[in-house]
């Protein structure tokens, strides 16, 4: 059994680390609490810039000394901007840890975002926003969450033509000195890694950062209901989402088996009687995302216009069968997938790392992979089918986008 050392940096900013002399590459991965919903309305968008500006220089380092610095040692690096926190994470060889800790550092404390930058960004941005025209599922997935959390988690994340191109150098610098703060953030590292070493090194690096952020009273509940976009094309996408259990509740280990029997694989539910059964659709699935507060399922459907009343009457109709119950073959499979998703995130220093930092971020500790594998043991078939008896998916959201809309069968 892996051990999970957890303390806290002289900043406040909790260090979680899991050894594992095993391999020889260590993950890292930074929460700072800088997401979507903290970017002031004016400003929406910021996330969808930082992401790009933070591989772009820092410290002493314009964007190609910093990209030769991290190509050196082997490196591989990411950020990327999230409802809740941006995500800076890291790869790399667990000899070269100390020196890339210091360049990750950088683009916390130190990131450069000098002007030519900025406007390759914001041409970026701009670029992913207007996109989406040509991206007709990423469309309707955004028209679904639009409507079923309200602002500010309702947000895509990529701003508007307005905010993206009215963000100013102050704007940038300052908001990112406001959010990429210690309190509220987390740093997990996975694999080879020296507990002492790296805790001696981050105390170094970072004992002068200070600064907090206050907690965001945030409703649930968007309007939510049925939405139809209209889009001349011969294809139909259909977005269902219903609301399930937070990563702190015990029942979203159950919920994650029924998502499991409901689409996991080419024997799941969606593929069976969507796809399999009646010919529908060329694609179908659901997929089940946690945060601290809540949860949501998402399913899709993509499909033609001649088909898409009934893959939405369908896929409605399995999303309520379920609660009917499942037998003990579709439990033998769910458990046995999710099982094997477990394993293969854990020979991953990077998916560890994440899961670890993860964890903090949405229950409050880590959770070793002994852990998360003895839940999934003692979850039996007679427990699951209880909570589907009493399980309630609240008031759905439906978007469709196409070229006509569909008759939507709400409760």
């Amino acid at each position: 059994m892996k051990r999970i050392i957890q303390k806290n940096l002289s900043c406040g900013m909790p260090l979680i680390i899991e050894p594992n002399l095993g391999v020889r590459s260590v993950g890292v991965s930074l929460l700072l609490p800088a997401g979507h919903v903290r970017e002031p309305d004016a400003l929406e968008g910021l996330g969808a810039l930082w992401s790009e500006l933070l591989l772009r220089g820092a410290g002493t380092l314009d964007s190609r000394a910093q990209a030769d610095a991290f190509d050196r040692l082997g490196a591989s690096r990411a950020a990327s901007a999230g409802t809740y926190h941006m995500h800076l994470s890291m790869t790399i060889l667990g000899e070269n840890l100390h020196d890339a800790l210091g360049l990750l550092a950088d683009m916390v404390l130190a990131p450069r975002m000098d002007d030519p930058s900025i406007e390759a960004a914001r041409d970026l941005a701009l670029q992913a926003l207007a996109s989406l025209d040509d991206d007709p599922q990423q469309k309707a997935f955004l028209g679904a969450r639009a409507r079923h959390r309200p602002s500010p988690l309702n947000r895509s994340g990529l701003g508007t033509e307005q905010t993206l191109k009215a963000m100013t150098s102050k704007d940038l610098h300052e908001q990112w000195r406001r959010f990429a703060v210690p309190g509220g953030a987390v740093i997990a590292l996975a694999g080879a890694v020296d507990p002492d070493a790296v805790e001696t090194r981050l105390n170094a690096l970072f004992d002068n950062w200070s600064g907090t952020v206050d907690d965001l009273p945030l409703e649930l509940i968007g309007p939510r209901g049925y939405a139809h976009e209209t889009d001349d094309t011969n294809q139909v996408q259909v977005v269902v989402v219903h609301d399930a259990p937070a990563e702190a509740d015990d029942n979203a280990w159950l919920e994650r088996v029924v998502i499991s029997i409901l689409s996991g694989g080419m024997s799941s539910r969606l593929f069976t009687e969507v796809r399999e059964k009646r010919g529908l659709c060329y694609s179908v699935n659901a997929s089940y995302k946690t945060s601290r507060e809540s949860g949501a399922v998402t399913a899709y459907v993509g499909t033609t216009p001649e088909r898409a009343q009934q893959s939405l009457d369908v896929l409605m109709a399995e999303l309520h069968r379920i609660s009917q119950g499942v037998d003990a073959g579709e439990f033998a499979r769910a458990v046995t997938g999710l099982k094997s998703q477990l394993v293969f995130s854990g020979e991953s220093t990077s998916a560890r790392a994440a899961a670890l930092a993860s964890d903090m971020a949405r229950i409050g500790r880590p959770r070793a992979l002994d852990e998360l594998a003895d839940r999934i043991d003692r979850i039996t078939l007679d427990e699951v089918n209880h909570y589907l008896a009493r399980r309630r998916i609240g008031r759905v959201t439906i978007q469709t986008l196409g070229p006509a809309p569909l008759v939507p069968p709400l409760d």
